[in-house]
């Protein structure tokens, strides 16, 4: 795993979920650049998912091998998922799905992290 795209997967995460948040507290439905903001944070999720399946393919990687692909698959499904219940909820409520997602990812790549090296974490 790149832990620079981690954090960056993980700081994008915090910043949408607060924006999202802020959205829901002001009464107001999801919008384009909301699902824009969640497509960019899902292609940044899926380029760490390339990235770790390049460096499984050498040989490096997690001892716990269907435990982390499992998470990698959860975390790749998440916010496609999330995106798509906000747009079909038209209340104020659908950001609050995004946002859910967004509070997720965060601890899931820490998990993340914890499982393909669990000695430096």
């Amino acid at each position: 795993m790149v832990e620079a795209l981690t954090t960056t997967i993980q700081v994008a995460s915090l910043i949408l979920a607060g924006w999202c948040l802020i959205s829901t507290f002001r009464d107001q439905p999801m919008v384009v650049p909301h699902l824009v903001a969640a497509g960019v944070l899902w292609l940044l999720v899926i380029a760490q998912a390339v990235v770790s399946g390049v460096l499984m393919a050498r040989g490096e990687g997690p001892a716990e091998l269907a435990v982390f692909i499992s998470y990698l698959v959860t975390i790749v499904l998440i916010p496609p998922a999330c995106a798509v219940w906000g747009f079909i909820e038209r209340s104020r409520w659908g950001p609050a799905a995004i946002a859910f997602a967004c509070v997720v990812l965060p601890v899931m790549m820490v998990r993340l992290e914890q499982i393909w090296d669990p000695v430096r974490v």
